[in-house]
């Protein structure tokens, strides 16, 4: 779901909040967007992958015989673009495609199935190869190339003075996401809040990444544990949504008081890092001089706050690792059963909607350590992982979006029924495997979770 803003007036609050409501949409033309990052690691050696030579540029010059063409920073090739889907270029050379807009499952099963596939025709040709795993398994932080984008440059100087591990979160991790519409503010609302409740249990079913630099981690999922302490200002769980009265002009309120990283202009990007938006609205920055904000920079603003769930002209769920092709897809299916039926919307927040906030944060908490383990409500993860397993297959028997094969879209959930029944998550499985068969060896990670 591309967010290209190109209007360059002064802004007023109230754009601000007219900016989120745009985004509303009938129900006959919501869609989904899928996202996903993958490690990119040198077949010979396991090394991580640099920009240049033989690496991530090649990476991307390769990809241009599939159609894609480039997106640039200056000279610099930092992503590429098709058909409203883009590749971009993370931090620490993470692959991440962004998805267009899809009707169904089915049709994000088919990008992402095409996506690996030219990615791995590519990558095998240079001696590369892809993993998913939410953390990188062996790396340390000062062996990971730092990628030529310049809004990391300025974000890699900011993070260690907000947090201890914003520059994990950077480049030792790797994410799969969806993105859904909203009708109207009481919709968004209800999605907001279900949603957000929720999102540790989906932590919890993704949980994906236990190893850190070749050892267990005592986390099941590292990568939610990272954002724990990567910067209070812009994560969490966002206690104030669930107040009475909450919609876009709160959230705007709350995006305002958020620090800014930077401001672009052209192809530069400005460091004012912990400045505030309000001042730049009312020009008073002064490494930019009188120059005020436009509803662009606002745009580029709200990229850089990554609460477990976050509001743009949609709705982002950032909660999972990054696993197998079926949870990549797996995601998208979950939350669009969920959200897009009201029935599965109305039944899904009955699951969450005594937890207290102060229930959120712990739990959001518990099951980076505990995954479906952990308890909430007087209820197992597990039993409310199942339950809403069981909603969202109820929602996307009601859509009744058939492939052409006939099958309904209940097919992409089956990777997620079997973590919730079997109670064991992908960190669960990968911990048996290094106490198992690998014997200690992280190295098999490589290829026991190449794509």
């Amino acid at each position: 779901m591309a967010d290209v803003v190109s209007d360059e007036r002064p802004l007023t609050f109230e754009n601000l909040v007219s900016w989120f409501e745009s985004g509303g949409k009938p129900a006959d033309q919501w869609r989904v967007g899928a996202e996903h990052e993958k490690f990119v690691f040198q077949v010979e050696g396991h090394k991580p992958v640099p920009y240049e030579p033989n690496g991530i540029k090649a990476l991307l010059d390769g990809m241009m015989r599939f159609g894609w063409a480039p997106v640039m920073e200056g000279e610099t090739v930092i992503g590429l673009e098709r058909n409203m889907a883009n590749i971009s270029l993370e931090p620490g050379g993470q692959f991440e495609l962004s998805g267009a807009p899809h009707e169904t499952m089915h049709e994000i099963a088919e990008e992402t199935q095409v996506h690996l596939d030219e990615a791995k025709t590519v990558a095998g040709e240079l001696g590369l190869g892809f993993m998913g795993l939410g953390f990188t398994p062996e790396w340390t932080r000062a062996e990971i190339p730092v990628m030529p984008k310049g809004r990391y440059k300025i974000m890699r100087a900011y993070m260690p003075k907000v947090g201890s591990m914003g520059l994990d979160m950077m480049f030792r991790t790797c994410t799969v996401q969806s993105n859904l519409d909203f009708a109207n503010e009481a919709d968004m609302i209800a999605k907001f809040r279900t949603s957000l409740a929720l999102q540790p249990i989906a932590t919890a079913l993704f949980a994906n990444s236990p190893f850190i630099e070749g050892k267990p981690s005592g986390f099941l999922s590292s990568r939610a544990n990272v954002w724990t302490d990567t910067d209070n200002d812009r994560t969490g769980m966002l206690g104030f949504v669930f107040a009475d009265g909450f919609g876009f002009e709160t959230y705007a309120r709350y995006a305002l008081d958020v620090p800014m990283y930077f401001v672009k202009r052209g192809d530069a990007y400005i460091d004012v890092a912990g400045r505030s938006f309000r001042d730049f609205m009312a020009g008073g920055l002064p490494e930019i001089g009188d120059a005020r904000a436009s509803i662009k920079d606002w745009a580029d603003h709200v990229t850089t706050i990554f609460p477990e769930v976050r509001l743009k002209k949609y709705l982002e769920m950032r909660g999972a690792d990054v696993g197998s092709f079926e949870q990549i897809v797996g995601l998208s299916a979950l939350w669009t059963g969920i959200l897009y039926d009201s029935a599965a919307l109305a039944a899904a927040w009955d699951l969450c909607k005594d937890w207290a906030i102060e229930d959120h944060e712990r739990l959001r908490a518990d099951v980076t350590r505990l995954g479906l383990k952990a308890r909430i409500g007087g209820r197992t993860v597990q039993d409310v992982a199942k339950d809403m397993v069981e909603i969202a297959a109820g929602g996307l028997k009601a859509r009744a979006r058939l492939s052409a094969a006939g099958a309904d879209e209940t097919v992409h959930l089956e990777s997620l029924r079997a973590i919730a029944d079997s109670g064991l998550t992908g960190a669960d499985r990968a911990l048996a495997l290094y106490h198992g068969d690998w014997n200690g060896d992280i190295s098999r990670a490589y290829k026991d979770f190449a794509y």
